[in-house]
């Protein structure tokens, strides 16, 4: 991995390029875990205006390699609480997975005032990330390791 990593917060003119990572991620990756129909379906629904919509409500940052982005993740309440959060919308270019980008992701979100004043953080993890977020020390809630309706494991982190 290049030491020449950038984290910044999103800017409106880097939703195409992260709607492209996104995308890619669903039909080159996650793929393997889920339908080609449904994944082709979220692909479609991962457009810059749907990610401009996203970062509108959310805290999402952006890991940049030089002038390329890399990896992309947000934090936000959940459902208006102040006291819990979840973590969404995380994704490292397909080209980059394996380099430590989804942890320096993480540790990003986990740094964010939102994450710090939660003492519960939720994510809707997909097949393909669920042991990556076990690494990261999540737990499915409930300890069930159950899929939703959207096809993704809920899990979560408590912190004290």
């Amino acid at each position: 991995m290049s030491s020449m990593l950038t984290i910044r917060r999103f800017e409106t003119k880097d939703a195409p390029e992260i709607a492209s990572l996104i995308q890619r991620n669903f039909l080159e990756v996650n793929i393997k875990d889920y339908g080609l129909e449904e994944m082709e379906r979220l692909a479609q629904k991962h457009t810059p205006e749907e990610i401009c919509r996203i970062a509108q409500q959310a805290r999402m940052y952006v890991i940049c390699e030089q002038d390329k982005i890399v990896g992309t993740g947000s934090v936000k309440h959940l459902d208006g609480s102040l006291t819990e959060c979840g973590l969404a919308t995380i994704f490292v270019h397909p080209e980059h997975q394996g380099q430590g980008i989804g942890r320096i992701i993480i540790d990003t979100l986990e740094q964010d005032e939102l994450f710090l004043t939660s003492t519960r953080t939720e994510i809707g993890a997909s097949i393909t990330a669920c042991q990556f977020y076990e690494k990261m020390g999540y737990t499915y809630k409930d300890h069930k390791k159950a899929l939703d309706r959207h096809g993704l494991y809920k899990m979560e982190k408590f912190r004290s």
